[in-house]
């Protein structure tokens, strides 16, 4: 490339040298006076004296403009372009005075014109006009250099850096579009083909997580069926011993029990949800069926509330149910507490106010609690996986609803903002 920039220069200059020489050679030749041919018009000029005074002198050798005048400085002669003035004049312009001369005697002199200053002038134009035209070359020899450094450089590294990005933001379905003609050549196809691994070993690790999720959700699944069945035969053996002690270690097994079977749900929530099969299917229901899902965790009378506003609410009814008891257990879990519910529409919304009586979260602890895996530090001992606030905050969402929370200064506060049917 170098090489073609230093020919490319060396044409150019060379051009201009060329130019240059010719304009001087011309203007020499302009400027020049011929000695000889002078000589041989004064010689025609005192032979014919006679007929230059009458009138009938031609000239065919001096190509350069002349006068010839008398003693007394009249004109007797002027060719075409030439303008006498005055002899001071012509000496003034520098031109060149030769006497002519008849038996040893003055008898006018013949004035032959400076044109230096013509030839000067012409000279400039020239320049200019030279000038102009390798000015012009050079602009569009850079033009012409800057395209096809354009062309075979930049352009080249700039789809270089599209890619780039393209791959930083994970986007492997671009490829790395290049000519036949690119100076890259293997580096551009090596990229390409970084681009080509990197989408493989992508979707080999979305096969690997999605397979591995998958195994835990089956196993999840699978485990609660077990755990339903230790879980019935615990209450019926409740039911039946008498012996004080016995129960005691059968209400320890069911509750552990309730334990294990809360963490796998939990666990098998999560694993759907980030395999996104949790479906919610939103229809409209009545405000009453909330009654319903209330009471169905109200086991021991902990739950008081005022009355539901009767309206029409956008709602999974089962997921709803799903977020009422995680909610209404956590209360029961951390808080120890009687829970008392408040009910009223707000704005577009059927607002519940799920209240308990405890000591409530720290202030940094708030923005936190619908993280996934997060619990807080008043947990203490009791069990649980961090999943309940995140996995209902995900259903109330996907209802086109929104959970949230705040301290009050005799409790905890949870708010479920369920959307009106319009």
């Amino acid at each position: 490339m170098r090489i073609k920039l230093l020919i490319v220069t060396l044409l150019i200059v060379s051009s201009a040298g060329i130019v240059l020489s010719i304009m001087s050679i011309h203007n020499k030749n302009l400027a020049e006076v011929d000695l000889v041919v002078i000589n041989d018009v004064v010689k025609t000029a005192e032979k014919n004296w006679g007929a230059i005074n009458e009138g009938t002198f031609q000239n065919s050798i001096l190509k350069q403009p002349f006068t010839i005048v008398d003693k007394s400085e009249n004109v007797i002669y002027e060719t075409q372009g030439n303008h006498f003035i005055t002899l001071y004049d012509s000496i003034k312009n520098r031109d060149l005075l030769i006497d002519l001369k008849e038996n040893n005697e003055i008898i006018g002199k013949i004035i032959i014109h400076n044109n230096h200053q013509e030839v000067l002038q012409q000279m400039k134009r020239e320049l200019v006009i030279t000038i102009s035209l390798i000015v012009g070359i050079v602009m569009l020899v850079s033009m012409l250099y800057i395209i096809y450094i354009y062309r075979t450089l930049l352009s080249p590294f700039q789809q270089l850096q599209k890619f780039a990005a393209n791959v930083a933001r994970g986007n492997f379905d671009v490829p790395l579009n290049m000519g036949k003609d690119n100076y890259f050549g293997a580096f551009t196809e090596s990229f390409d083909l970084l681009r080509e691994e990197l989408e493989a070993a992508r979707q080999r690790e979305y096969e690997s997580n999605r397979s591995k999720k998958e195994l835990v959700a089956t196993l999840s699944h699978d485990i609660k069926t077990p755990v339903a069945s230790i879980k019935a035969v615990s209450e019926l053996m409740l039911m039946q011993t008498k012996e004080e002690k016995l129960k005691k270690k059968v209400n320890t097994i069911y509750s552990k029990v309730d334990q294990i079977d809360l963490l796998v749900t939990d666990m098998f929530h999560a694993t759907l949800e980030e395999l996104q099969q949790l479906k919610v299917t939103v229809t409209e229901v009545s405000s009453d069926l909330l009654v319903e899902m209330i009471e169905n965790v109200n086991d021991e009378n902990q739950i008081s509330y005022e009355q539901i506003p009767p309206c029409l609410i956008l709602a999974d009814p089962m997921r709803l149910q799903q977020v009422i008891d995680n909610v209404i257990s956590n209360a029961y879990k951390y808080a120890d507490t009687k829970v008392h519910i408040k009910a009223h529409i707000q704005q577009n919304y059927l607002e519940l106010h799920i209240m308990d009586f405890g000591e409530g979260m720290s202030e940094d602890e708030l923005p936190l609690l619908f993280n996934k895996y997060y619990r807080g530090r008043n947990v203490e001992s009791k069990s649980g996986s961090g999943l309940g606030l995140y996995i209902s905050k995900y259903f109330m969402e996907n209802m086109e609803g929104q959970i949230s929370c705040y301290n009050r200064s005799d409790g905890f506060t949870v708010v479920l903002k369920i959307k009106l049917a319009s």
